[in-house]
Formats: C-alpha cells, structure tokens, sequence
C-alpha cells in the first residue's frame, strides 16, 4: 500500500527485511509483477531493479517492454538471466542480438535462451569468461568464424539445436571447466567425443521419436554418469571406461510390422550397451529396455556379467519382463539393492511383443509368465547375490499387476 493509506498502528514488517531478502522474494515471481512492488512504498522503489536474477519474454511483453525494463535493470551483479521469446514477433528480430549483448556485457553467469524457433547466435556470444551455466533452445549454432572461449562453463544445455559435429567440437575445445553436458533433440549431431574433456563427468542425451535423428556414437572416457533415452538408430557407446551410473532407455512408436522388422535389431543393441556397462554400480533401466531383455533371454540368448550394486527397474511388473529381469538378477552376483518403481511411458505394447513371438513360431502363453502374477519363492527368483538382502518397490498400487510389497530375504 501507499505511505498515505496506511493503516494506523500497523507494522509493515515484510518492508523491514533485509534488501538481499527482500530480491530473492522477488526472484519468485514474472518481472512485471516485481516491478509493481515500486508502487507500494518509496523502500520499494528500486528493490526489484537490483535483483540478482531476471527473467523476461512470453506474448504479453512487448520489445519497448523489454528494453525499458533492461534500462532500469541496475543490479550490481546479475546472476541469472532467463530470455524466453515466444512467438518472435518482427518488431522483436532486429533486438535480439541487443539482449544477448546485455547478458555478456554485464558478465551474466548463468543464462538461459529460448526463442522458439531457429535462430543464428551471434559471434559475439561465443566469448565470454563468466557464463558458468548456459541452457540453449532452438538455435542455429555455428561457431565457424570465432573463437569458443567459455573458459568458466561448468553446465551447458543444448536443446533443439541445429549443431554439426565439427560445431560441437569447437564448442568443447572452448570449455576447458565443462562438467556436465545435456543434449535433448540435436538431430544434426553424430558423434560426441568427450575424450578432450578430461572434467566432463555427466553426460544426458535425449532422442525421443519426435526427433529420433542425433548422435549415434558416443566417446566419453571420463564420464562417470550417462543417461542416455535412445532411438532408431542406435547410439554406440564406444567408450565409457570410466562410467559408474548410467540411466537407459528405449524410445518406441513403431507398428506391429515395423517391429517384428527391427526387434533383433534392438536386441542386440541393449546387449551391446549392457556390455558396456558392465563395470557400473549403479544401474536404471526404463520398461522397454527390460522388455527387449525379456526377448532376449526368451531366445536364449547370454546376458553379460553385471557387477551393479544397485539396480533401479522404472517398469510395471508383469510378465512382459519378469524373464529379463530374471536374468538381470541372475547376473548381478554383487547387487545389494533392488529398487522397482511401477512407471510406464511410450512402452512397447504387449501385442508387438506377442506377434515377435509368433513370428519366431513360439506361443507367446506358452513362454511369458502367468498372467495371474507370481510368487517371490518362483524359480524365476533364485538369486545368486548373497549380498541382496531388500528389495524394495517404490510405486502405486495402480501401476502393479499384483500385490508385492517390501520383502526381505533370507
């Protein structure tokens, strides 16, 4: 409220807060709103002109808009800026290259661009030494005319980009501090090699069926967590010595016929990321993942040895994995945990699995597990881990095909 409405007697004690408290309060809302905070008192005035972080765009602000508030932007250190411009309207094109000047020439350290569509970075953006976290959607990078020199990036996110490798290359070769890289849906992409990037320790890589195009083989020595949601065609992983963690999955939307086509294909893809992995202690795999493993070990085909410690399965439980699972287990001598969280997405339907086995003249009744459930005292589940003393299910009873509850083994 204004000074001359007060109410007699009352204590605005919000108003008394420190100003650094006051800015992170104001960090929590859109900008337009803290910037109408000035209109409550003159202690308001200019508290939201020095907040740490900022974030600007959407349809309802204008260029005038953006620029009057960049203007009036007077923090002393910007820490986080966040340029999401949706749609990019004519008026707004001839400013963009304006707010990115703004991010660099005020040392930004973590920034975050989001223009909806493709748009070319300029050259100016690929050098500066404070950004320590970038997050990219839907740009044009093309670093072919300058210099890389990210020399403080420790986070870089890349999502929807238009990159090639050699783009890539160059980018790395400027982010000497790089920690954690992130790719969602760079189609253009093909092959990631990390072997210069002795600090790179997370590796994510997304492509969806969207987007199913992007890198098919990964060199990454020195990363010690990988997650990795793959498509057609198959990522490789070529190198991943060092890798401790990784998070696998398969992304499916294929007709019937279309996977009786590529099921040996995706086989014999897992087993190879399986062989890779085989030094991990840390292991999650999504439901399709487990289920092209149930195919593989129905065919009899040998799984590699697993020295996984913990083992998460984001799947629901029935007998469409129960026999990968099996053999995940049966391999695992040195698993101390089991964690099963009853989650589905974009799964393979039981139908696609069903007519693979009939094509391989095999009754699908015959070869799944009973539809009814199971019991934990099943063949199925004689472990050879002596060290596995709990497994635990982390899940709704919705997702669930029978009641299995936290258990423990003797």
């Amino acid at each position: 409220m204004t000074e001359n409405m007060k109410i007699k007697g009352a204590e605005d004690l919000i108003s008394n807060l420190p100003d650094g408290i006051l800015q992170h309060m104001l960090c929590l809302i859109p900008i337009k709103l803290a910037m109408s905070t000035s209109l409550l008192s003159r202690r308001w005035r200019h508290v939201w002109c020095e907040k740490p972080s900022i974030t600007l765009g959407g349809d309802t602000l204008t260029a005038a808009s953006i620029n009057e508030t960049l203007a009036r932007y007077t923090a002393p250190k910007k820490k986080s800026f966040d340029l999401l411009i949706t749609p990019i309207t004519k008026e707004k094109i001839p400013y963009l290259d304006r707010w990115i000047k703004f991010a660099t020439s005020h040392n930004v350290e973590n920034l975050s661009l989001n223009f909806s569509h493709y748009y070319k970075l300029p050259d100016f953006f690929y050098n500066s030494s404070y950004f320590k976290q970038l997050n990219i959607y839907s740009h044009t990078i093309v670093p072919f005319k300058c210099t890389v020199s990210w020399t403080s990036l420790h986070k870089l996110s890349l999502s929807c980009c238009s990159l090639s490798d050699k783009s890539m290359a160059k980018i790395l070769s400027g982010c000497p501090v790089l920690e954690n890289l992130t790719l969602y849906h760079c189609g253009k992409l093909k092959v990631i090699d990390l072997t210069k990037s002795l600090r790179l320790k997370t590796l994510v890589v997304d492509r969806n069926v969207m987007v199913p195009e992007g890198p098919t083989k990964i060199v990454a020595p020195h990363i010690h967590y990988l997650r990795l949601l793959d498509s057609r065609p198959s990522c490789t992983l070529v190198d991943v010595a060092s890798l401790t963690e990784a998070k696998l999955d398969v992304c499916y939307a294929l007709s019937t016929s279309y996977f009786k086509s590529k099921a040996d294909f995706l086989q014999d893809m897992v087993l190879k990321m399986l062989e890779k992995l085989q030094n991990a202690e840390k292991l999650t795999f999504g439901g399709n993942f487990v289920k092209i493993l149930s195919l593989v070990e129905i065919r009899g085909v040998s799984f590699p040895m697993l020295k996984v410690k913990s083992l998460i399965l984001d799947t629901v439980i029935y007998q469409y994995v129960i026999p990968g699972i099996q053999r995940l287990l049966q391999n695992s001598p040195d698993l101390e945990k089991l964690i099963v969280r009853g989650r589905t997405c974009s799964t393979i339907p039981e139908e696609h699995l069903d007519q693979y086995l009939k094509s391989l003249s095999l009754n699908p009744d015959q070869w799944w597990r009973s539809k009814d459930g199971f019991s934990l005292n099943n063949s199925c589940w004689n472990l050879q881990s002596k060290k596995l003393d709990k497994r635990v299910v982390l899940s709704g009873e919705r997702y669930l095909k029978f009641n299995f509850k936290e258990h423990s083994l003797p």
